[in-house]
C-alpha cells in the first residue's frame, strides 16, 4: 500500500495530535557514543532540546512528549490553530521573523525585528496568511528542527550532506488509547534501550522533567531560580526545557476549554493532553517500565486498574502498545473502529489497520 501524503493525514488548519520521529543516516550514532569515530556526541541532544524550546516559544503548537537518543528521537506534537486565531497580525509576523530571522545579534541570537520588517509581512495579506498556517504546521516544526540540527552537526564535522536518515515518519493519534500508549512509549523508550532503569534517570525524556519538576514542587521549590537549580546528581537535572511541556492533565487549573493560551511566554497553551494527573501518569510509566522488563516484575498500582477499565484495555494489550507502538500503526494510531470510521482528509482513502493491531485490539 502505497503511503499516504501529510496533507491526506494532518493538516494547520486543525487541531491534531501526532506522534514525529527521524533517525540520522544510517542509523549512526551521531548524538551520542559513536563506536566507528570513537567520539562522543551526547551534546548534540543538549542541542536538540534547546531547539525545542525555541520552537515551543514561537510556534502554535503544543510539545507533549520528546526522546533523544544517539540515533533518533521521538516526539508527540499537538498543532493548534485555534492559538495562532488569538494572535493579532503583529504578532504572527513577529514570531515568524524569530524563527527565521532577518538579523542576528552578537551572540548569534535572532534579534528582535524592525517595525520595518514586520510591515512587510502585515501588509501582504497573503504572505501573512501563509504564515499562520506555518505557525501551526508540525511540518515545518520538523523542517526547522532537522535542519537547524542537521546543518550545525555537519558544520561541525567539517562534512556535507544529509544528517537525517529520510523525511521524519508522522502516525496522527486519534483517541485517548492512542496518545496514552504513544506518550508511554515515547517517554519509556530510554530505559526500553537499556540506557537507564528509572524514569528519573532517563535523560532527554520528557518523562524524567516531568518526575524532577514534581519533585521540585513537593519540595517548595516555586521559584525560577530554586524550581530549575541543578540536583547533586548531574543527570538528574531539571532543566528549563520542562516549562515548554504541556501540562498533562486536562481538568489542571489553566487547562480547561478553548485556547487556554500560555500567557508566560514559553509555550503555546496550558491545555493538558490526557485524562489523569501528573502523579498518576508517572506512576503508571514507573509500573509499566517494570512490566517491560523479565527481571523485575511488579504490581499495578491502584491507580493504574481504574485507567485501563475507562479506556477498554487490558494489562497484556497495554504492555505490547507501549513496546511495540512503532510496528502496531502507521498512518494514524488508535483504537481499529475509530481508525476503520476514518478516512484521508483529502483522498477519502482508508487507512490500514495490521492484522496484529486488530488481534491485540478485536473491539
Amino acid at each position: 500500500m502505497a503511503r499516504m501524503t501529510r496533507a491526506d493525514v494532518y493538516c494547520p488548519q486543525e487541531v491534531a495530535t501526532v506522534h514525529v520521529m527521524n533517525r540520522t543516516v544510517r542509523r549512526c550514532f551521531l548524538m551520542g557514543d559513536d563506536p566507528v569515530t570513537g567520539k562522543n556526541y551526547d551534546h548534540r541532544k543538549e542541542w536538540m532540546e534547546t531547539e525545542l524550546q525555541n520552537l515551543a516559544l514561537y510556534f502554535s503548537i503544543d510539545l507533549l512528549c520528546f526522546a533523544v537518543l544517539s540515533n533518533h528521537f521521538h516526539l508527540i506534537l499537538r498543532s493548534r490553530p485555534d492559538v495562532v486565531k488569538t494572535w493579532d497580525d503583529a504578532e504572527v509576523a513577529r514570531r515568524w521573523l524569530m524563527l527565521c530571522p532577518k538579523r542576528r545579534d552578537s551572540n548569534n541570537q535572532p534579534a528582535e525585528p524592525t517595525q520595518k520588517e514586520l510591515d512587510a509581512i502585515i501588509k501582504d495579506s497573503a504572505k501573512l496568511q501563509q504564515i499562520r498556517l506555518r505557525l501551526s504546521d508540525i511540518s515545518w516544526w520538523m523542517r526547522l528542527l532537522c535542519q537547524k540540527i542537521g546543518r550545525r552537526a555537519n558544520l561541525e564535522d567539517g562534512e556535507t550532506g544529509k544528517f537525517w536518515q529520510a523525511r521524519f515518519r508522522a502516525v496522527r493519534l486519534l483517541d485517548d488509547t492512542a496518545i496514552l500508549s504513544c506518550s508511554a512509549y515515547v517517554d519509556l523508550n530510554v530505559i526500553r534501550a537499556a540506557l537507564a532503569e528509572t524514569i528519573e534517570t532517563s535523560v532527554y525524556t520528557s518523562a524524567q522533567q516531568r518526575a524532577l519538576e514534581l519533585r521540585a514542587q513537593a519540595a517548595g521549590q516555586t521559584s525560577p531560580g530554586a524550581h530549575l537549580s541543578n540536583d547533586v546528581d548531574p543527570i538528574c537535572r531539571l532543566k528549563p526545557i520542562a516549562r515548554s511541556l504541556s501540562p498533562i492533565c486536562l481538568t489542571e487549573e489553566g487547562s480547561g476549554t478553548g485556547p487556554c493560551v500560555h500567557t508566560g511566554g514559553l509555550r503555546a497553551s496550558d491545555k493538558g493532553f490526557l485524562p489523569m494527573t501528573t502523579t498518576q501518569y508517572l506512576e503508571l510509566l514507573d509500573w509499566t517500565a517494570r512490566q517491560l522488563r523479565s527481571d523485575k516484575r511488579g504490581a499495578t498500582p491502584a491507580t493504574a486498574a481504574p485507567l485501563f477499565e475507562r479506556l477498554g484495555i487490558d494489562v497484556e494489550v497495554w504492555c505490547e502498545l507501549t513496546k511495540n507502538f512503532g510496528d502496531l500503526f502507521s498512518a494514524v494510531a488508535g483504537k481499529p473502529t475509530v481508525i476503520d470510521a476514518t478516512r484521508g482528509r483529502k483522498s477519502g482513502q482508508r487507512y490500514n489497520v495490521p492484522a496484529k493491531t486488530r488481534q491485540l485490539m478485536p473491539n
